[in-house]
């Protein structure tokens, strides 16, 4: 397995506090990733019943086992633990003795938050970012191939199929995360809800719609897509909002973490298939979108991405708060650069720039980067390179 971005902070965090707590969705390597940081930590995989049965029925003996540091696989299938780690920590409080992962990031959280709160740090690790796709011996060399084939590491390790393991795995989450998760009774319907949500990627999400095209109510859809947010398989970007005298749109956008994932669902098979299909740019926008949410989550940043988009359809898909200045992203899966691909990001920043000093940058499909005096052009495959943090 090759090293991961989020390595050396898994590591600064887990000497400054006595518990780290790793979420994130299955398969993105959480479980190989807390074992090659911590080879000599005993391991509890929670998901086996022998074991759970265990923590649950005499979580204390259970516990007293874990002497010299231990990782707790799947810590959310019982939250009640980390009320018990509490009381250990508060006796014993040396760093770095509990390391805890989870899938789900709204029961897990919820658990720690009430009991660990100022003893866990807690991280997120998404699908593999591009920076470390590249690591591997064999890695997608092309943008359509990127797309298709998402992050998932055992794509990458193994060197599978990706389709037919994409396919498995969204088969998994329907009938059995899902169920973990909420009260789903009909998961037909609720896999006809994934597949819409994959072909509104990088559109807003507007639950109304959302709902009459699925069949269901609109308080089923906004639960649903809860769901979806709490096991890691899509998120909603928030508008931007500030003092700009602008009618600005303040839905949030739908994006989806791994667009392998978002391809499988939408039946795209094949990069040929991808080349022609009529939502290959929003997918290339969500790809943007994503990596450099991985970037930040990596360095520790969870929040400042927003869009923008005002009444009159000015718009950039992503919108970077720094401390001293914003970074405006537009994302163009064309191949070969012109100024009309910088039309959109330039009549943003001269709306932004009353307010907030920025510098604005253009994503795109061709592999030849450029820097104007007000628009920097980024290949796609320089995109990781980019200090987006």
């Amino acid at each position: 397995m090759i090293d991961r971005d989020l390595t050396s902070r898994l590591r600064k965090l887990a000497g400054q506090f006595p518990s780290v707590t790793l979420t994130g969705p299955r398969q993105s390597g959480k479980s190989t990733l807390c074992r090659a940081i911590f080879p000599k930590y005993a391991y509890a995989n929670l998901e086996a019943p022998d074991l759970r049965s265990f923590a649950q029925d005499d979580p204390r003996a259970f516990l007293a086992q874990f002497d010299d540091g231990v990782i707790l696989d799947e810590i959310q299938r019982v939250p009640e633990l980390t009320s018990y780690i509490q009381s250990i920590i508060d006796e014993h409080p040396q760093p770095g003795r509990w390391v805890l992962t989870g899938s789900q990031n709204l029961a897990l959280l919820e658990s720690v938050n009430q009991s660990l709160a100022g003893r866990t740090a807690v991280l997120h690790l998404l699908p593999l970012a591009r920076s470390e796709a590249i690591r591997f011996p064999r890695f997608p060399e092309t943008l359509d191939e990127s797309i298709l084939t998402g992050g998932y590491p055992r794509i990458f390790d193994q060197q599978l199929d990706a389709g037919e393991w994409l396919a498995s795995y969204i088969a998994t989450y329907i009938e059995r995360d899902v169920r973990l998760i909420t009260n789903v009774g009909d998961l037909t319907t609720f896999q006809r809800f994934v597949e819409l949500c994959a072909g509104r990627t990088s559109q807003l999400l507007n639950f109304s719609r959302l709902s009459n095209d699925c069949g269901i109510a609109q308080p089923t859809a906004k639960a649903w897509f809860s769901v979806l947010e709490a096991s890691f398989i899509a998120f909603r970007l928030p508008s931007f909002s500030s003092n700009i005298r602008k009618r600005l749109v303040k839905m949030p956008k739908l994006h989806f973490y791994d667009t392998g994932l978002a391809c499988r669902l939408l039946g795209i098979r094949t990069t040929e298939q991808l080349r022609s299909h009529p939502l290959r740019g929003a997918l290339f926008e969500s790809w943007v979108v994503s990596e450099i949410a991985k970037h930040r989550i990596n360095a520790g940043e969870t929040g400042g991405l927003y869009h923008y988009r005002d009444q009159n359809g000015v718009e950039a898909d992503l919108i970077i708060e720094h401390a001293d200045r914003l970074s405006l992203v537009e994302a163009k899966a064309a191949q070969t650069a012109n100024s009309g691909l910088l039309e959109g990001v330039r009549r943003v920043r001269e709306v932004i720039e009353q307010v907030r000093p920025c510098k604005a940058y253009v994503a795109y499909g061709g592999e030849t980067g450029q820097k104007r005096s007000d628009v920097e052009l980024v290949p796609w495959l320089n995109l990781h390179t980019q200090q987006w943090a």
